[in-house]
């Protein structure tokens, strides 16, 4: 059964978020030096420019290792700057070796890989599932969040204009959903989501 861990680094920005996801199955005896390159890239990929994080998914594929990498970029120019990098190209290139089908990436926006796969042969959960997990993290925002911020926006007349108090909840909503509480919804309830995966854990 796959096991997760999540190595995330400081966020850097808001812009645009998307997600890199890299799937590598390891040729059997070449375990251990492909964690010790995988350590590797990501120190290396964490002092990229307009990198967010990433999580690193562990799992089996037809009998070998499967890793899972999703990357997070603040945008697809800092991700399209990281895949054209000479520094990845030559840890690649040195990975090739131990990969049984090479170096398989694949671009995807934040929010869709919430309830994707990690396997090849698995499949996402029902989407009511979907909307039960989605719905459990919406609630409690759109209760709590415009009454946190009531007495901030009462103290200034344009703090207090529809629009410019519609768009701080919202944002505010929308950036504490992707970046904090739907990934750890979904570690919560991955075992119900989906019985073949586990939770991550976080280190």
């Amino acid at each position: 059964m796959p096991e997760s861990s999540s190595l995330d680094l400081p966020a850097r920005g808001f812009e645009e978020v998307v997600t890199l996801i890299i799937k590598h199955r390891v040729k059997a005896g070449f375990e251990a030096p492909y964690e010790t390159w995988l350590r590797n890239i990501v120190s290396v990929a964490g002092q990229q420019e307009g990198h967010l994080g990433v999580d690193v998914m562990r799992g089996k594929n037809a009998g070998l290792d499967m890793y899972t990498c999703v990357l997070r970029f603040c945008s697809t120019e800092s991700m399209q700057h990281w895949l054209d990098s000479p520094q990845r190209q030559a840890l690649v290139n040195e990975a090739t070796p131990m990969l049984a089908d090479g170096d398989q990436t694949e671009v995807n926006p934040v929010n869709e890989f919430w309830f994707a796969p990690q396997g090849e042969t698995s499949s996402p959960p029902p989407r009511w599932k979907q909307a039960v997990v989605t719905l459990l993290v919406i609630l409690p925002h759109t209760l709590l969040v415009p009454l946190l911020w009531g007495p901030l926006l009462q103290l200034n007349a344009v703090l207090s204009n529809y629009l410019v108090a519609t768009f701080l909840i919202t944002l505010t909503i929308v950036l504490s959903v992707v970046y904090l509480f739907m990934p750890m919804a979904t570690r919560l309830f991955a075992p119900w989501l989906s019985p073949s995966t586990l939770p991550k854990e976080t280190r």
